[in-house]
């Protein structure tokens, strides 16, 4: 057993791992469906333009052309975060990843002939790419709409005296950071598959994070009911946040599926997820912290310009995430924040693993290091001075439960150092830190934070877990199956998720924010232990003791008193179903955490837990090149409670991975609007072959609110890498960066002016 569990605390292999890696899994790209036909989409060649014509008259007489759609052929019915943009443009396009016209065909190679046979004629327009220059009298109105390319979205937070902190202060130091485009990368590309039925309902096949939004959007982009839509979520081939909005791809599908009166399927290929794959945002980080002589700090202020492109998807959401880190990565008294997002013609972007997290550390931790360095004290003691603490309530009013920021900074500095791999001949070696703090109980950016679960438990012991919590490959089916497991107290191997259907699964609000753990497993505890209960209620008349006195062990229920006083746990389920007036054993529950949402100030504690991580970078700089090689990370995580040690250090994995791409190599080429970057060798990811040794640490803090003490922890393995890995190349050859990505190039113009 395992601090008294006998099935949280044990690392387990993720349940869906076996027919992963046996190719026996069937992700959307693999479905088949009977008369199935094929969608593609035209999009504009060019960011900013008038539409003077679409001739389709050639792609609708193609044989095997099944529907061709435009703008003008349906309704325009705004969708999206702020319910500006269609899925077919009419009147002008604003950026290259606009949709045209649409085909459906009989095969792909039909629709994408049908796609070369339409001929759309444009009035160039002039464009902006740079938001600054977006904002000058006179410049080109993404929106013709709109006054302005300035967006309606702004986050303003100010508590305290920060001018007054800043006069008072012994050292300031202030910068702009830069962070370009990137991309999740996935190994599946974006797909969608559509099927009506002749009653007008909606099957919608998806790779969405949040089912039951996508249902409600879905179905009012289309004009329908959300009853009327029933969204089906097969195994996920990657997301990393991309699926947390709705896209023209789903409205498109389920258009030339209605037209085309067959199910349609949209998949991207790899160039077409370069150009239309949602991304992080672009932003301009400028910054300012300040600190008195003993390096308490005493005030930072932050401005932040995010590049919107032409339309709002969560990219422009990110401050919200920022100002959490500006105001509470370390302890400070004074805080000032403020955005600039701007309408531009370049691509939008959508939430990305961290969201806004990456960015706004590297800006902070960047700092920390070059503050340290102003006023002569050790970068680690800097940071200890400042480290928040349990039961601290920072300036946004976030209150800290469970909270191991400083044994996290221990166990990296402790390990860092130990057994280095030896140095390679001509190259300069630095170490570098950064801290991370982030949600870990969920995030109360909608009116409910909430997830439903439903435990059935049958007549051959087998539970069935009925979750609204979506998979999307971070291992929450199996960690939600050991909490029922552990709850219930029966064995692992007897449980399973059932999560892929809105008809049948109860309502979540969506797989981000790092909750799955925290909120869908309170909601999954709840559910089974009120199984147990009706368990133990039908055995007390076949072991002739009360409820309070037995217990569910091991698939046993038994005497607590005289624990070989027992019965098979699915023996007495049997016995419930076998009687007269006899019961079903099936429970739910909701469970939605105890958190407000922010006020019109930005303040409200909007998660029930925060988590916090360290994480050390020892790099090689090669002087002659500019070449970077990261040589060992070292990552501790407070996450509450370990349910699932071996997952949980997979999860800190990946993000590292991501991280470690984002910060040395990883760029989305966009210029003048157009996307360069075309493949995974242009794109540049890290490969399997560029991987530092990698050490994981997992500090437990117990959690009292947590499933069985736990936090979440999705997101933390990729936040404060990029920022540690600059600190370390700072510390080996004495420059300071900031911009990313750290290419040779950039590294090897670095050491040149210097």
């Amino acid at each position: 057993m395992a601090g008294g569990f006998d099935v949280v605390g044990k690392s387990t292999p993720k349940l869906d791992g076996p027919d992963k890696v046996t190719g026996r899994t069937c992700y959307l790209h693999d479905l088949e469906l009977p008369r199935l036909a094929h969608g593609k989409i035209l999009r504009t060649r060019l960011p900013h333009a008038r539409i003077v014509s679409i001739d389709t008259s050639r792609a609708r007489v193609l044989p095997g052309v099944l529907a061709v759609l435009t703008g003008a052929d349906v309704e325009p019915r705004p969708f999206g975060f702020a319910k500006d943009q269609v899925a077919l443009k009419r009147g002008k396009v604003r950026c290259i990843r606009d949709e045209v016209a649409a085909v459906a065909a009989a095969t792909a190679t039909i629709a994408e002939e049908a796609l070369a046979l339409i001929q759309v004629e444009y009035e160039e327009l002039p464009a902006v790419f740079d938001p600054l220059a977006a904002l000058e009298p006179g410049a080109p109105l993404v929106h013709d709409e709109r006054s302005t390319n300035l967006h309606d979205l702004r986050y303003r937070f100010n508590h305290g005296d920060v001018e007054g902190a800043l006069a008072a202060a012994a050292a300031v130091v202030e910068d702009t950071y830069r962070l370009n485009f990137v991309t999740p990368a996935c190994l599946g590309t974006m797909v969608a598959v559509a099927d009506w039925d002749p009653a007008g309902n909606l099957t919608m096949w998806s790779t969405t994070q949040v089912p039951f939004l996508y249902q409600r959007d879905l179905s009012e982009a289309l004009g329908i009911g959300g009853d009327r839509v029933r969204v089906m979520q097969p195994p996920v081939g990657g997301n990393f946040g991309r699926g947390l909005d709705i896209y023209p791809i789903d409205v498109i599908a389920a258009l030339l599926a209605r037209v085309a009166r067959r199910p349609v399927k949209i998949e991207f290929d790899r160039l077409e997820e370069f150009i239309a794959c949602p991304t992080r945002e672009p932003c301009t980080i400028r910054l300012r912290t300040a600190a008195d002589r003993d390096g308490r700090l005493l005030a930072r202020d932050a401005h932040v310009t995010i590049d919107g492109g032409a339309y709002t998807s969560w990219g422009s959401t990110t401050p919200y995430v920022m100002l959490s880190t500006v105001a509470g990565l370390y302890r400070v008294p004074n805080v000032r924040f403020d955005t600039t997002i701007v309408y531009t013609n370049n691509p939008y972007s959508g939430s990305m693993r961290g969201y806004g997290n990456p960015e706004s550390t590297f800006a902070v931790e960047s700092q920390m290091d070059d503050l340290a360095d102003q006023l002569g004290i050790d970068r680690l003691e800097l940071r200890r001075r400042n480290l928040s603490k349990p039961g601290d309530v920072n300036p946004q009013q976030f209150v800290l439960t469970s909270f191991a920021m400083g044994e996290c900074l221990d166990a990296v500095a402790d390990e860092i150092r130990r057994d280095p791999p030896p140095p390679r001949p001509g190259q300069k070696r630095g170490v570098g830190y950064a801290g991370m703090f982030h949600v870990g109980g969920g995030a109360r950016i909608y009116r409910s934070d909430g997830c439903g679960a439903i435990v059935k438990l049958d007549d051959f012991g087998k539970v069935t877990l009925i979750t609204g919590a979506s998979e999307i490959g971070q291992g929450s089916e199996t960690v939600l199956a050991m909490i029922v497991a552990e709850a219930l107290g029966v064995p692992l191997e007897r449980v399973d998720v059932v999560n892929s259907d809105t008809s049948v699964r109860p309502w979540d609000v969506g797989t981000h924010a790092s909750r799955t753990t925290f909120v869908a497993g309170n909601a999954a505890r709840l559910a089974a232990e009120k199984v147990r209960a009706q368990l133990l209620a039908i055995a007390e008349g076949q072991l002739e003791e009360p409820a309070a006195a037995l217990d569910v062990k091991g698939g046993w229920v038994v005497v607590k008193r005289d624990p070989r006083r027992r019965l098979p746990y699915e023996a007495v389920a049997r016995a419930g179903h076998f009687r007269d007036g006899g019961r079903v054993l099936v429970a739910e529950a909701f469970y939605d955490p105890p958190t407000a949402m922010l006020d019109k100030d930005l303040q409200g504690n909007v998660s029930a837990a925060y988590t916090s991580a360290f994480q050390a970078a020892l790099v090689d700089v090669d002087p002659e090149t500019g070449r970077v090689t990261v040589r060992k990370v070292v990552s501790a995580h407070d996450v509450g409670r370990a349910l699932n040690p071996a997952a949980a250090e997979g999860q800190v994995h990946g993000g590292i991975h991501m991280g470690l791409g984002y910060a040395l190599s990883e760029r989305l080429v966009v210029e003048q609007g157009q996307v360069v970057s075309q493949t995974f060798m242009d794109y540049a990811l890290f490969k399997a072959d560029d991987m530092p040794d990698i050490v994981v640490r997992l500090i437990e803090s117990i959690d009292a609110e947590g499933p069985f003490g736990a936090k979440g922890l999705g997101e933390s393995g990729v936040i404060p890498v990029a920022a540690a890995v600059r600190n370390a190349i700072k510390d080996a050859i004495g420059v300071r960066f900031h911009e990313l990505p750290l290419t040779p190039e950039r590294v090897h113009a670095a050491l040149g002016a210097a």
